[in-house]
C-alpha cells in the first residue's frame, strides 16, 4: 500500500510564489507517473502537471510558464512551484502518483489535499 503527504500549502499574495511537496512511503515500485491535480469547489480534479517518468513532463494551459513540476526518485517525492499566482489558483491540490509491480498489479494513490489561497 502507497501512502502520500502533501506539505508547502497556504496563503499567498497575488504575484507571490509557493512550493509543495508530496512525499510517498511504502511500496512504490514499478511508479511510472507523478502528478499534481487541484479542485476548485464544487468541481472536478483537474490535472495541474504530471511527469511520465523517462518521457514527458506537461502542464495546463492555465499554469504553464509559471508553475514547474520536479521529482526526487531516491526520495519518493514529486513538488510543484507555484511563481506568480494569481487568485484564479486557489485551490484544494492533491498530488497523484501511479505504478505497475513487476508482478503486473497496477497501483495509485492521492496525497490527502492541501489548500492554496492567493489573496491580497
Amino acid at each position: 500500500q502507497v501512502q502520500l503527504v502533501e506539505s508547502g500549502g497556504g496563503l499567498a499574495q497575488p504575484g507571490g510564489s509557493l512550493r509543495l511537496s508530496c512525499v510517498a512511503s511504502g511500496s512504490i515500485g514499478g511508479m511510472n507517473v507523478m502528478a499534481w491535480y487541484r479542485q476548485f469547489p464544487g468541481k472536478q480534479r483537474e490535472l495541474v502537471a504530471d511527469i511520465i517518468i523517462g518521457r514527458t513532463i506537461t502542464y495546463s494551459d492555465s499554469v504553464k510558464g509559471r508553475f514547474t513540476i520536479s521529482r526526487d526518485h531516491a526520495k519518493g517525492a514529486v513538488y510543484l512551484r507555484m511563481n506568480n499566482l494569481k487568485p484564479e489558483d486557489t485551490a484544494v491540490y492533491y498530488c497523484k502518483m501511479e505504478g505497475r509491480y513487476s508482478a503486473g498489479a497496477y497501483w495509485d494513490a492521492w496525497g490527502q489535499g492541501t489548500q492554496v489561497t492567493v489573496s491580497s
